[in-house]
């Protein structure tokens, strides 16, 4: 997959392969000590997962779309608000990154698609300006 990503104010095309095993990131801690699990174990409970973004019917505007699959950690504007360019409208996490979706022009928010703990995959569109 191919992301464009602006970064300081230049653009810069990135490419993405899915491997077989990722290394997310190496540390120079030491190991943790293992120890042996109990004999009879209950089952750990499932981490509770954010709903996904329920399909909503799209106003006509600019849609301003998830770069990258992530969670919607905060939503700053409502329907409504005027924005000026480079403003921050959502903060998306992405492999424990945040990232900015600012608005690429003076605009009013016309519609907001998401909310805070939503999952949300590549291309999904979060905030429509007009």
């Amino acid at each position: 997959m191919k992301y464009i990503v602006t970064l300081n104010g230049k653009n810069y095309e990135v490419e993405v392969e899915q491997a077989q095993a990722t290394l997310l990131s190496v540390t120079d801690a030491p190991a943790p000590s293992v120890q042996p699990a109990p004999a009879a174990s209950a089952p750990a409970p499932a981490a509770a997962q954010p709903a996904p973004a329920a399909p909503q019917a799209h106003v006509a505007g600019e849609e301003l779309k998830a770069p990258m699959p992530g969670t919607i950690v905060a939503v700053k504007v409502a329907p409504g608000a005027q924005v000026k360019n480079g403003q921050v409208l959502v903060v998306l996490e992405a492999m424990k990154m945040e990232n900015e979706i600012v608005a690429p022009r003076d605009a009013t928010v016309a519609q907001v698609l998401v909310t805070q703990g939503a999952s949300v995959e590549s291309g999904v569109p979060l905030v429509i300006l007009t």
